[in-house]
């Protein structure tokens, strides 16, 4: 029902929802690997933010991944504090849907959560992504790191030539420093894994994303 006349730009922060103060409840432990949800993570652990569509589907793809310590569903790049999923939904708060990824990036470098980002989705989409349309849909990548940033755009420019090359428009990803993140309710936290038959809504475009292209 929260498809329906959302608006298509992201409200300035004067004409976003208030919010609230407090956080809204969540999860304390990942359903699947049973690591803490929420920060403090252990020494060496970075984080990277990504949006691309359903955070249901998105965040199952991150979690499978060896060298994820743990992933959450939630908002960012938004103006309204601690929102909830209704007010998300209504396009008036200017969250995207998006999924914390914490890993070690001993074990895993951040060029592969990238590979997996630009293949699991149309990033060229604008507010939408397939059938799921609205503001809090568009292609995001919110890095916390200057190495993260260099991979991102690395790896943007290789996917946009394979784009471009099938007769896709350009890239609409927004790339930019995280901005605070806010934990989604409870049932959204590995919802795929709590409802294996839920929807996921992610669809590639076919191409592939070389891994090292920022090296």
């Amino acid at each position: 029902m929260f498809g329906l006349f959302k608006p298509s730009t992201v409200p300035s922060a004067e004409d976003a929802l208030p919010g609230r103060a407090e956080p809204i409840p969540t999860a304390e432990k990942h359903h699947v690997l049973g690591t803490p949800l929420k920060p403090p993570y252990p020494e060496g652990i970075e984080t990277i933010l990504f949006g691309f569509g359903c955070f249901w589907g998105a965040e199952r793809r991150m979690w499978e991944l060896d060298g994820v310590y743990t992933t959450a569903a939630g908002y960012a790049a938004g103006a309204t504090p601690h929102p909830t999923y209704k007010e998300v939904c209504s396009g008036r708060t200017g969250h995207n849907e998006v999924v914390l990824v914490a890993y070690d990036p001993e074990k895993i470098a951040v060029d592969a959560l990238l590979k997996v980002f630009w293949e699991a989705h149309d990033p060229t989409q604008g507010m939408r992504q397939g059938n799921d349309v609205g503001t809090q849909y568009r292609s995001g990548i919110y890095v916390t790191t200057e190495a993260q940033r260099e991979a991102a755009l690395a790896t943007r420019d290789a996917v946009q030539a394979q784009l471009t090359a099938k007769g896709y428009p350009a890239i609409t990803t927004e790339i930019i420093d995280a901005p605070e993140f806010y934990f989604a309710e409870d049932y959204h936290q590995q919802y795929l894994a709590k409802n294996p038959g839920g929807y996921c809504g992610l669809r590639g475009t076919g191409v592939t994303c070389p891994i090292g292209t920022a090296a």
